[in-house]
């Protein structure tokens, strides 16, 4: 039964990052693309490290406290990494899609331009 749990673990981790890496070359701009590495690539390798874990602790009977904080680094930086990335990138001036609807980011910066031109 715990075979299957880890390789459960496993195969969906994988498939997610399959999907993540799949997402990367269909969507059409960049910030697509980074929602497609961030979010999925990101749970990908959490359920594969997981099961990495659960595979050392319950096969070799070692408790692997690197895998845990890598587990923990990956959960807290990629998504980070990727809203940072996404936002300079906005900030540069790279285009969305045309087809995007929705622009909830132009708002807020046009109200920080507004603030900067009233300090200066």
């Amino acid at each position: 039964m715990i075979e299957i749990i880890i390789s459960v673990f496993a195969l969906i981790g994988g498939l997610l990052s399959l999907l993540g890496a799949i997402g990367m070359i269909r969507f059409p701009d960049v910030y697509g693309r980074l929602h497609a590495a961030t979010k999925s690539a990101t749970l990908g390798v959490i359920l594969i490290m997981t099961a990495t874990f659960l595979f050392f602790l319950l096969y070799e009977q070692l408790f692997v406290a690197k895998v845990l904080l890598t587990i923990l680094f990956v959960f807290l930086t990629a998504p980070l990494a990727g809203q940072m990335m996404s936002r300079s990138a906005y900030r540069t001036g790279v285009p969305l899609w045309e087809k995007s609807i929705q622009d909830d980011l132009k708002a807020k910066m046009d109200k920080d331009k507004k603030k900067v031109k009233a300090k200066s």
